[in-house]
């Protein structure tokens, strides 16, 4: 059987679900990675197990998506308009696939990927029914200035370790960010960060660590010797996920 690589983009809001990845036969409905699966699986006349979307990264439980990328391949015979048509007819509301089209054999979305852009939102005024969850309110006094000022000793390439959850790792801890921005919108603060890969639950504790700095509980100086430290418990509380977009990812 011949089978093509299908790259496509996808949009999601993840409020519904345990994260990206699959987790198990049990849990595959709960996961976006179980969902686009199973349909694909359905399509193509497969065993969900036969079918493996690879996305560019994971994102976690309630964490939402403007455009993950991933790629899968599949048995040949059907276009990728086909496979988006059917895709998005059975896929729940809140999943989207878009931009589907054939690439070579070797394109990995998350290898071949060289950086991300992620948006946390924050409502400083209790925000509407219709951004509940893609928003955290958080009604704080801050001084954002501070926060703008303080956001730029992340910048550069350090250990990131202390501002993850992970416990343990063998693998390099060591991370990239280009580009922090803090931008004031009408009910709130916009986020901005690029970089060529974050850490599980960086950005979340990013943004807790920035939100203290707004409100006098840290200072710039403490950032540094929180890097200094690589200890998680020295950083800032974990932000909630619905606030959290994966917004791009470029190649």
């Amino acid at each position: 059987m011949e089978f093509v690589n299908l790259r496509f983009s996808i949009e999601y809001e993840g409020t519904r679900y345990l994260g990206w990845q699959r987790l198990g036969e049990k849990q595959r409905e709960k996961t976006i990675q179980g969902k686009i699966e199973q349909v694909l699986a359905r399509l193509f006349a497969l065993n969900p197990e036969e079918v493996s979307v690879i996305a560019s990264g994971r994102t976690d439980a309630g964490v939402h998506a403007k455009e993950q990328i991933a790629n899968v391949h599949l048995p040949s015979g059907k276009s990728p308009q086909e496979i988006e048509e059917y895709c998005n007819q059975y896929l729940p509301e809140d999943i989207r696939i878009f931009h589907a089209h054939f690439v070579e054999e070797l394109f990995h979305s998350r290898f071949h990927a060289k950086t991300k852009e992620y948006h946390y939102e924050i409502s400083l005024q209790k925000p509407s029914v219709f951004h509940r969850n893609v928003t955290w309110y958080c009604p704080m006094q801050l001084d954002i200035e501070k926060m703008k000022e303080s956001s730029q000793y992340f910048l550069g390439e350090h250990d990131f370790i202390a501002f993850s959850s992970l416990k343990k790792t063998k693998k390099s801890t060591i991370r990239r960010i280009d580009r922090i921005e803090i931008q004031e919108t009408e009910s709130g603060l916009l986020f901005r960060f690029v970089g060529n890969g974050f850490l599980q639950n960086m950005i979340r504790i990013l943004v807790g660590t920035l939100i203290e700095v707004g409100e006098g509980k840290k200072t710039k100086e403490d950032i540094i010797s929180i890097f200094q430290s690589k200890t998680r418990q020295k950083a800032g509380f974990l932000a909630p996920a619905k606030g959290l977009t994966l917004y791009k990812v470029y190649y």
